[in-house]
């Protein structure tokens, strides 16, 4: 064969095979636009980070990789997942199903660590991919659990935030994606001289909270011994400033691991202090009494005679321990916590403007508190209001409430009569982009002259008490017990309670306020032996950390 006829065969194969690249490029495999050769990647943002009120973090981030797989370019797939399993320990079964899918990519498996990322990119095989992510890490692990929330993942796998912070900051956490488009040859590789487009992810905005991360242990490492000493199935500490109502501190527990959410049902994710209902029982007794004052339906220096048990209708309402001093003072009534007392109480200020207050006071509505997750009691209308109910709710059974609306409240009767809503974030962002959040004023519902006249009858409530606990010496703190009943199937378990003690100090200026509950203790059903010695435990630690003088 000569020279000439060799060199026409080899350039008629040549373009042959030319032909036969075109016709797979536009009929078989056709590209109607650039697609094929312009990948579009996403650039994930870093979801912001969460601050203590002194810049301590309580949620920040780490790296991690998303492992994805591109199908189209494995050409055997049993060695290549019997290979990639050896690395990940997800099942052969599972890594087939995912090679076997038509799709150009498909995601395999979130939050790998470097190690992971390297063992895999070592296999040396083909159609392997990574996406760099950011996966949230807890550096106190669980001392935050309801305040934070955690993040999980949405229906399209991306990360979610889920209740507390996480949950209701969710948008301003998560950040804007970014886009890198770039030209790709039929191998997959860059084009240095093609497209090259790059938009800028825009990271999460950093939340700064109004809790002092000290406070947080001291109060969670307090109440943990106080469930174990009661034996109380379950318990809440929740602590604020009264002067603005902003949360200091806030623990419930039960919790669960932040880290390992997966492992805990939903029933733990809820945050009690926000979410579960309870009936106040004596603690509300302050509430109704400074709505009489402010309507002058009493006057601080009445009396009252307490003879003996009271007759609403068919019911009667007795002290809790059946006794009777006779002739006794409007504070007599908080000091002994008398059921007949308050009930007089209540009849002196009316049905309506009892109803009237129980709205004043915000139990007919949310806080608002910036928290995923928060439920109120349903306040029935007044119509539906019987004698037996407004002689109950004076003394706070019948009515149920969350802890979060308790405290709101009972604020209003320490701070001056003011009503503020209470929040967890004091700072959003930084720099050019720092939203500072204040306290806000909802509403004057009380005098600031019953707001002093109500700190005094509680400061004797404390000192003259039916008992004497454990306060330190020099401070003047001030507060109130609470015993409710449980109803269950429409009638009150006398075995299982909701013991509690809100309380402040101290009282000529108010820095702390704080409501402690203890759900069915077993050691002994009452307030008064249970949580209010917790209370008190609370408070030593937290006059010593505030650094506040005796008075």
């Amino acid at each position: 064969m000569s020279k000439q006829k060799l060199l026409f065969i080899v350039f008629f194969l040549s373009y042959v095979a030319i032909i036969v690249k075109l016709i797979f490029l536009q009929i078989i495999n056709p590209i109607s636009s650039d697609a094929n050769y312009l990948k579009t990647s996403r650039i994930v943002p870093e979801r912001g980070k969460i601050y203590d009120k002194n810049g301590e973090p309580m949620a920040v981030n780490k790296s991690s990789y998303l492992f994805y797989i591109e199908p189209k370019k494995i050409k055997d797939t049993k060695e290549f997942v019997k290979r990639v399993d050896a690395v990940l320990q997800m099942g052969e079964a599972s890594l087939e199903a995912k090679v076997d899918s038509n799709k150009n990519w498909i995601a395999v498996k979130d939050g790998l660590d470097r190690t992971q990322k390297q063992s895999l990119q070592d296999l040396g095989l083909n159609g392997l991919g990574f996406e760099d992510r950011f996966q949230r890490s807890y550096p106190e692990s669980s001392l935050s659990a309801h305040l934070l929330g955690f993040v999980g993942k949405d229906s399209q796998g991306e990360n979610l935030g889920y209740f507390g912070i996480e949950g209701y900051y969710n948008k301003d956490l998560v950040g804007l994606p970014g886009i890198l488009k770039s030209d790709r040859d039929l191998l997959g590789r860059p084009i240095l001289i093609g497209t090259q487009q790059k938009l800028d992810s825009e990271n999460g905005r950093d939340l700064f909270l109004t809790i002092d991360k000290p406070v947080q242990e001291i109060i969670k490492t307090r109440l943990r011994k106080g469930l174990e000493k009661y034996k109380a199935k379950e318990g809440c500490i929740l602590l604020v400033n009264p002067q603005t109502l902003e949360v200091l501190a806030l623990s419930c527990l039960p919790d669960f691991d932040v880290e390992h959410y997966y492992n805990f049902s939903e029933e733990f994710f809820k945050n009690p202090a926000i979410s579960n209902l309870y009936e106040p029982g004596s603690t509300f007794k302050p509430l109704i009494l400074a709505a009489a004052l402010e309507e002058n339906s009493v006057r601080p220096a009445d009396f009252y005679d307490e003879k003996g048990p009271v007759q609403i209708g068919e019911y009667t309402i007795k002290t809790w321990d059946d006794k009777y001093e006779g002739r006794i003072s409007l504070t007599r009534i908080l000091e002994k916590s008398s059921n007949v007392g308050m009930v007089h109480v209540g009849q002196q200020l009316g049905q309506k403007k009892i109803f009237a207050y129980l709205k004043k006071y915000g139990f007919d509505r949310p806080t608002g508190i910036d928290l995923q997750g928060e439920s109120y009691g349903n306040l029935k209308p007044e119509t539906a209001w019987y004698p037996i109910d407004f002689a109950t709710v004076s003394f706070g059974q019948g009515i149920a409430i969350t802890p979060i609306q308790m405290i709101r409240a009972f604020a209003v009767l320490v701070n001056g009569g003011k009503m503020f809503k209470p929040y967890i974030v004091q700072k959003i962002g930084s720099g050019e982009d720092e939203k500072n959040i204040s306290s806000k004023l909802e509403k004057q519902v009380i005098s600031a002259k019953t707001s002093e006249t109500i700190k005094k009858m509680l400061l004797s409530a404390v000192e003259n008490g039916e008992i004497r606990w454990a306060k330190p010496k020099g401070y003047q703190i001030a507060g109130k017990t609470g015993t409710a009943q449980i109803p269950i199937k429409g009638h009150y378990d006398p075995t299982k309670t909701v013991a509690s003690f809100i309380g402040f100090a101290p009282v000529s200026n108010p820095k702390f306020l704080a409501l402690v509950i203890l759900r069915e203790p077993e050691s002994s059903p009452w307030g008064s032996e249970t949580a209010a010695p917790l209370f008190f435990d609370v408070a030593k630690e937290l006059l010593v950390y505030y650094n506040i003088a005796p008075e």
